[in-house]
């Protein structure tokens, strides 16, 4: 449950953010006139969220369990691949986000303005369907429904109410640390992610090794103990190994981990030089 909230928290928050921003900037320049086209793409990408998720809880019902363990297994290399680049790219772009976006606003305003539809559409859409997928192959990884996807809604509902009291200006969070603190946990999740779609695919034949084992921890963490599930809801633990899923989660979280600390150290050094004193000089 913790890991599908802060999925929700993090990437609810991401689009909340954008939301708000896209918000303020319109009614501060007076076109107020805009509001309902915003808000009608941000309705048309929650639809394709939503349309997105239910196609992958209900799309593979039918199917043999060989075409559903390589369906499941891709999409999850599939949502690994996709949280990894949105974890780069919001350490590299948070601080210039909002500037991004009037940018996007200013050429749409040009024309008749309804391009501000496409612009909060993909905006929001890509979180959403990032927000669908990844909370899916954790779902599937987890072996439960109810508790994840509880989770995943706490956290969207939680970051609509900080999205509106940021935009309120009754609180203020600091986005670089949020973002760098949840990336590195999330770097973790997506790892397990990687490792179980490897395992779905070594069930249907399509890798080798299943019986291979790297190690069985089965009688000291039992799946069914409370502390085996906590670990398979969070980090998609498994008390039994093969060697290509260690294999793959070594090689994905070590220098995705490491590249990933090295880009917000950059990011930090680089904002604490263009607000040093002598910046300008």
């Amino acid at each position: 449950m913790l890991a599908n909230y802060l999925i929700g928290l993090r990437e609810g928050l991401e689009a909340a953010l954008v939301i708000s921003i896209l918000i303020a900037y319109v009614v501060a320049i007076g076109r107020r006139d805009l509001l309902p086209r915003l808000w009608m793409g941000v309705g048309l990408a929650v639809t394709l969220s939503l349309t997105v998720g239910a196609i992958l809880t209900f799309g593979a019902y039918g199917l043999s369990f060989e075409a559903q363990e390589i369906i499941g297994g891709l999409l999850s290399i599939l949502a690994t691949t996709l949280v990894t680049w949105m974890i780069f790219w919001m350490a590299r772009s948070a601080s210039h986000l909002a500037s991004d976006l009037r940018a996007s606003v200013d050429t749409q305003l040009d024309g008749s303005g309804w391009g501000l539809v496409v612009v909060a559409f993909i905006a929001v859409a890509r979180e959403g369907i990032e927000t669908a997928l990844f909370i899916w192959a954790a779902v599937t990884a987890s072996g439960s429904t109810a508790v994840p996807l509880w989770g995943a809604a706490l956290g969207i509902a939680t970051a609509i109410a900080l999205g509106y009291l940021i935009y309120r200006g009754i609180i203020s969070i600091n986005l670089s640390v949020f973002f760098s603190v949840t990336g590195v946990f999330l770097i973790v999740v997506a790892a397990g992610v990687l490792a179980y779609g490897v395992h779905d695919l070594q069930e249907a034949g399509v890798l080798p090794g299943l019986y291979n084992l790297a190690f069985d921890v089965s009688a000291i963490i039992p799946p069914d103990s409370w502390y085996g599930t906590v670990l398979k809801g969070v980090f998609n633990f498994s008390p039994a190994t093969t060697w290509l899923e260690l294999v793959t989660w070594i090689a994905y979280i070590v220098p995705v981990m490491t590249i990933f600390l090295v880009t917000i150290r950059r990011s930090a050094a680089a904002r604490r030089e263009r607000t040093s004193p002598t910046a300008g000089e």
